[in-house]
């Protein structure tokens, strides 16, 4: 049985083999993608989140 799924496999294209020339494209998206995720928020931009908070909370008060 494990040799049915492993011929299935085989025969199945590389999904980046699929996309031809955008493979390239997507996996270069991808990292800057992830080195955006690993970068800290800029401590101005929290300061002004953590205000905006705080006003849409003083308003839910009103």
């Amino acid at each position: 049985m494990s040799d049915k799924v492993s011929e299935k496999r085989a025969k199945k294209p590389n999904a980046a083999a699929s996309l031809g020339p955008n493979a390239e494209i997507g996996r270069k998206l991808k990292q800057y993608y992830e080195s955006l995720i690993a970068e800290e928020v800029p401590d101005r931009f929290a300061q002004l989140l953590s205000r905006l908070d705080s006003a849409e909370a003083k308003l839910e008060k009103d």
